[in-house]
């Protein structure tokens, strides 16, 4: 056989294993929660509450910490297979890396803390070690797989708090924005709600309880006691002076020509995912 046909033999048979044991590896599950438990070894309301657990300290800390209980990593080590979880799960923040994953093969009976870049100074491979070797796997040779996890995500959570780490951002109450454009949108909006009062009180009663409630409104988002009582008196003039009054449709409710439609916008949970976090191999495993 030639030079040219053995490199070609050569390629083909490992592109042919390439293959078998890429197909033959342990897929990474799609993360959507900070606890994946594909073993059944968690009762729904054991992972409730450690999910509660998990998500209360990421809104205090910052740092994400996650659990993933798998059948088996074989035919890869749990490091390899630990690696590519969180490569792909990104757990901890961009630039800060503040990522934790803890990760039981039970059938192996194996374990992983792996730990993201910004957490080796607070959860070193000595510590991590320790947090295995006498506190979980104690429990784990006892059976009771709860009480061990439940124990190592305290003391994780432990050492993770004392480490200086960038405050979490917090979510911004929201407020009305000043500008000229949202003012005529709240007004327009009041004037709408007016039409309604107007349908269910009349057109005197209605324009006052609509003028007063946008006087009341305005003064208190603006702090402008002359703007309020202006806009309230707008408001009530335009909802005396206008066209029929406004009633119940087969739709719904009717304000003159305008309508109110839910868009779809809003608000909606799309899971648990990680935020960019980086990993480099720090942690530590153990056995039981």
């Amino acid at each position: 056989m030639s030079a040219r046909g053995l490199s070609s033999a050569l390629a083909g048979l490992l592109l042919a294993w390439w293959t078998t044991t890429a197909s033959a590896l342990v897929p990474v599950p799609r993360l959507t929660a900070r606890v994946t438990d594909q073993t059944g070894t968690l009762a729904p309301d054991q992972v409730r509450g450690l999910e509660q657990r998990l998500q209360t300290f990421e809104a205090a800390k910052g740092s994400q910490v996650a659990v993933l209980i798998v059948p088996t990593t074989q035919p890869e080590t749990i490091e390899q297979y630990a690696l590519r979880v969180v490569e792909a799960w990104k757990l901890g923040r961009r630039n800060v890396d503040d990522g934790a994953l803890l990760i039981v093969a039970k059938n192996d009976r194996t374990l992983r803390i792996e730990v993201g870049y910004g957490l080796e100074g607070a959860l070193p491979d000595a510590i991590a070690k320790r947090i295995i070797e006498e506190i979980i796997v104690p429990k784990f040779r006892a059976g009771d797989f709860t009480g061990g996890i439940e124990a190592g995500l305290e003391h994780i959570i432990k050492v993770i708090e004392g480490e200086p780490l960038p405050e979490p951002k917090r979510p911004s109450s929201p407020s009305l924005p000043s500008t000229p454009d949202n003012l005529v949108v709240l007004v327009i909006f009041l004037f709408m709600l007016g039409n309604v009062l107007r349908a269910w009180l009349g057109r005197f009663l209605g324009g006052t309880v609509g003028g007063g409630l946008a006087a009341v409104l305005l003064w208190g988002f603006t702090g402008m006691l002359v703007l309020g009582v202006l806009v309230g008196v707008l408001v009530f003039v335009l909802i005396l002076l206008g066209g029929s009054s406004g009633g119940r449709s087969r739709g719904g409710w009717s304000a003159g020509s305008g309508s109110y439609r839910g868009g779809g916008g809003g608000f909606r949970s799309g899971g648990f995912s990680g935020g960019g976090g980086s990993f480099g191999g720090g942690g530590a495993s153990g056995r039981w």
